[in-house]
């Protein structure tokens, strides 16, 4: 079972001062910038299915982005300047049949690759040549690590799922990740608390990964779970909404306020939907003024109001949060 997503919205709209007021209270104002990237979600197929997955991802899921949104997608990045990294999510985004090529003509275009891969994807029948070829196109890896302790990671991912996200780190180190080619990990508290420090759960990581197998990465980038989707649905199963919520609108930091990624990044679901970030497109809240790629107008984007809701309080809490990790100090 799980909340619809106008059940959500309204849920967390009950629970706290509505977001955009805050952000009024603090004298800031939230607004674009230019557009620096491009985040495509290939679809909610998943080769895991974890508790507090945001995109509600699961083997079960076949939506997928169809060769005609891929080739408008393409058309698009070809055409905005100012774009300098191409983000593929998913989902697992390896699982899609185009990953590979659209990988490859998103580099002949001269642009930055970034793929968001879960690691157990790397040792999935079919798959075996899939770190191989992210090595041959020098794609920067965003890899998801709960945690470097075992049962921290097995009990949010599933069972055996570190073993085999330790072997596909060791099988990126060989091939060069973590030292010439770009290896970044991503980390999310296992319950109801901020993510700590990122510097200080950086070195954590960085000294425990080595000691314990010799692995070495570039980033730790920490991420608050967001109250939407699997997450949220433990949080009202466990009667904790009000406790979260309350941890959130409480550490509102304002100076994180210019550093979401909403504000220099276009996130485009399977079906070419358009949206400001992606826990926006778990939500199905559009993207003012533009509704899908085939009616994209950069100048309309560049002067849309972004839009905001209660969830928007995991971005802005404590250190901050994005697909990037944190935003400020």
């Amino acid at each position: 079972m799980k909340l619809a997503v106008e059940e959500q919205i309204e849920l967390l709209g009950n629970k706290a001062p509505e977001f955009h007021q805050r952000i009024q209270e603090s004298g800031r104002s939230l607004f674009p910038d230019s557009l620096i990237t491009f985040q495509i979600n290939l679809g909610k197929w998943c080769n895991q299915a974890c508790k507090h997955c945001h995109v509600d991802a699961s083997p079960k899921r076949t939506e997928m982005m169809s060769r005609e949104v891929i080739e408008q997608c393409l058309e698009l990045i070809g055409s905005i300047s100012s774009l300098k990294t191409v983000d593929i999510t998913g989902g697992a985004p390896e699982g899609h049949p185009l990953f590979r090529e659209l990988v490859t003509r998103i580099k002949q275009l001269g642009l930055h690759a970034m793929d968001r891969c879960n690691l157990t994807i790397l040792s999935e029948p079919g798959q075996e040549d899939l770190a191989q070829f992210l090595a041959d196109n020098q794609v920067e890896v965003v890899a998801s690590l709960p945690h470097f302790a075992p049962s921290r990671t097995d009990g949010q991912r599933g069972d055996g799922v570190f073993e085999r996200s330790i072997a596909g780190l060791k099988r990126l180190n060989i091939l060069g990740y973590g030292k010439e080619l770009p290896l970044n990990l991503v980390y999310n508290p296992s319950g109801i608390f901020l993510s700590g420090n990122q510097d200080q759960l950086q070195r954590e990581f960085k000294e425990k990964l080595s000691a314990d197998f010799g692995i070495v990465f570039h980033n730790l980038y920490c991420i608050n779970n967001m109250p939407i989707n699997r997450f949220l649905w433990a949080l009202e199963r466990s009667s904790k909404i009000d406790t979260y919520l309350s941890t959130l609108v409480n550490a509102f930091n304002s100076s994180t306020i210019s550093g979401l990624m909403c504000r220099s990044q276009i996130s485009v679901g399977y079906d070419g939907t358009i949206y400001d970030c992606d826990f926006n497109q778990m939500l199905e809240l559009t993207s003012n003024e533009v509704g899908h790629i085939r009616d994209f107008d950069l100048n309309r984007f560049q002067k849309r109001t972004i839009r905001t809701a209660n969830h928007c309080y995991g971005c802005t809490a404590g250190a901050g949060s994005s697909c990037g990790g944190a935003v400020a100090e």
